[in-house]
């Protein structure tokens, strides 16, 4: 796909996407605060509507979506795997973090997004090169 592809979604979704933004978790927003502005060299959105899905955090040139798994997400395994299925058949990217890791290991999953980052732009020839970190 082209960079910035423009994946469709439910208008419906907007309104929940919204409410979901003013009701950040506290590892949403210890992670927002990482990554907002460009702090990565990349732009990231929060609580974006893609297809049929919210994901957490989304960047449209990497097509990356990274998920916070806290224990909301304890009993709904099979559909978050069918979701980032359907999402992945769109071209969209995961990474995934658990809460804890957010709240007690931040340079970790710092570490590890930057090396998502790399990777995509390694084997994307659309993606273009990080503009300053």
């Amino acid at each position: 796909m082209p960079r910035n592809t423009i994946i469709p979604y439910n208008p419906k979704l907007k309104q929940f996407a919204r409410d979901l933004r003013n009701n950040s978790t506290l590892s949403e927003v210890l992670l927002w605060r990482q990554i907002k502005g460009q702090k990565l060299g990349y732009e990231f959105h929060r609580q974006v509507p893609i297809d049929e899905f919210i994901v957490d955090f989304y960047c449209h040139e990497l097509m990356l979506a990274i998920e916070i798994e806290g224990s909301s997400h304890n009993d709904k395994y099979d559909y978050d795997m069918n979701r980032q299925t359907n999402l992945q058949d769109l071209g969209v990217k995961f990474i995934r973090f658990s809460d804890v890791d957010v709240k007690k290991n931040m340079t970790g999953v710092l570490s590890a997004l930057k090396n998502k980052i790399d990777e995509i732009v390694r084997t994307s020839p659309s993606v273009p090169l990080q503009r300053g970190i």
